[in-house]
């Protein structure tokens, strides 16, 4: 997800800054939650069919609110040795157990009530 170069530039930022001490798992989890709700807040009280043209106009502040979220899951997956691909993959294939495609297809339904 994240290329080694780019990770190795994020390392060294943080790194520069002294800010290692700071990303604990609880802390990195805290400020994903936050720029979640930051990111949520560029839409807040817009009625559904003017999502779209609200999020191209905001759209510098909805990819740096995207790139904050990205960060921070960089972050704690090096600072834990997870490999965010082999866990997204892995994922992926158990929701595909959950939701077959034949059961779940255009329903908003959680697995469990399909």
């Amino acid at each position: 997800m994240i290329q080694a170069e780019l990770m190795q530039d994020l390392l060294a930022f943080r790194r520069e800054r002294d800010w290692e001490q700071f990303h604990t798992f609880k802390n990195l989890a805290v400020s994903i939650s936050l720029e979640a709700s930051e990111l949520l807040e560029t839409v807040q009280w817009i009625p559904d069919a003017q999502v779209a043209e609200t999020v191209e106009r905001n759209r510098e502040q909805v990819c740096h609110e995207m790139a904050d979220i990205a960060i921070y899951l960089a972050y704690m997956a090096h600072d834990l040795g997870v490999n965010l691909d082999e866990a997204i993959r892995a994922k992926l294939a158990h929701n595909a157990r959950k939701y077959p495609a034949e059961k779940s297809r255009g329903s908003v339904r959680k697995y469990d009530k399909l």
